[in-house]
């Protein structure tokens, strides 16, 4: 049924589709009746208690909904309802910002991928907040509730701020979002917004993130911090992050962002031209991404949690993360790829 509708929906842009499908789920699950029927169709059977967990919370299953897809926390009510164990929300910034000039999303449908160069589009640290807040009151979500739906805060720094001051956006981001997410995830590996990605050599990470650690530590309930990288990095650069992650004990890694490499895509040469910049997803980084969580779950002997993201469409797909060292797996091009059916179908391949 969804092959059919896919055919359908990826006639038309990209972008446009994606609002007009979460929109088009938001009216239907107002209706309590039809969001109990989404539910029960979709929401994976229960794993063992406390068979998945970071840090110190605890999933209801290991699958989540990557950073980019509900930037604003617009559909949490939507995605828990298809069955999510947890919802990455944002990139948040300290204030709004409409991202870059669209097009900007595009699909390879040869190589199940897409590429885009959204910009960190978001309606700012201090809106977003607020939503949370209503969300988590009306949908009574307290720490206790072990069939919660897990949000985590994937913040980063507005275009127009420079890299030195870098920091004071994480900071700003992070002590607005404190009280209404469960973990946070520094992201300085995407590849849309100019510079960004130097934040992630040796020096820049440590002020970030040691600034945000002595943040957290006065806080009556700290939250995980985690830094997502990039795919592209060296073998040197992924040994600075290791050394750094190991040295202030990071409560872990999101591995991995979308990549700039297009040498492995079926798609031709013009088409890639005529799309342009962008960070590729999808089923092209499924190798790396498994080499990455292989490479560092075996270098940190474990003791750093992995959230693995990139080329994950199938059971198998997350059996293999899994098998390389990942705790959780993170889902974004496999969704649209494969449907609302996604965490339902990668669960029951799991149990």
């Amino acid at each position: 049924m969804y092959k059919l509708l896919r055919s359908f929906l990826f006639l038309f842009d990209p972008e446009n589709v994606h609002y007009f499908s979460m929109n088009g789920l938001k009216f239907l699950c107002k209706m309590p009746f039809i969001k109990k029927w989404i539910a029960k169709k979709y929401t994976p059977p229960p794993f063992p208690p406390i068979r998945f967990q970071l840090c110190n919370l605890i999933f209801k299953n290991p699958v989540g909904l990557g950073a980019g897809f509900d930037k604003n926390a617009l559909y949490l009510n939507e995605l828990e309802a298809l069955g999510f164990g947890f919802v990455e929300i944002g990139t948040v910034t300290p204030l709004p910002q409409a991202g870059n000039d669209t097009p900007r999303l595009f699909r390879l449908k040869k190589d199940k991928a897409l590429i885009n160069r959204m910009g960190f589009n978001n309606d700012g640290v201090k809106v977003i907040a607020e939503r949370l807040h209503k969300w988590s009151q009306e949908n009574r979500q307290t720490v206790n509730n072990p069939l919660r739906l897990i949000i985590g805060g994937n913040i980063g720094k507005n275009k127009s701020t420079p890299n030195e001051d870098a920091w004071k956006d994480y900071e700003i981001c992070f002590t607005a979002l404190h009280d209404y997410v469960d973990y946070f995830v520094v992201n300085v590996s995407s590849p849309n917004t100019p510079g960004l990605r130097e934040l992630q050599e040796k020096n820049s990470l440590l002020k970030i993130l040691q600034n945000l650690q002595l943040l957290n530590k006065v806080k009556d309930n700290p939250k995980p911090i985690l830094l997502k990288i990039a795919p592209d990095l060296t073998i040197s650069q992924i040994d600075d992050v290791i050394e750094l992650a190991l040295e202030i004990k990071l409560d872990g890694l999101v591995t991995a962002n979308t990549t700039i490499d297009r040498s492995s895509l079926i798609t031709d040469d013009t088409t890639l031209q005529k799309i342009g910049a962008g960070g590729l997803s999808g089923s092209p980084l499924k190798q790396r991404c498994t080499e990455l969580v292989n490479y560092l779950h075996h270098k940190t002997n474990g003791q750093i949690p992995i959230i693995a993201s990139g080329g994950i469409f199938t059971g198998e797909d997350a059996k293999e993360k899994i098998g390389a060292g990942a705790s959780l797996v993170q889902v974004w091009t496999g969704f649209i790829y494969e449907g609302p059916a996604i965490v339902n179908s990668i669960c029951k391949s799991l149990l």
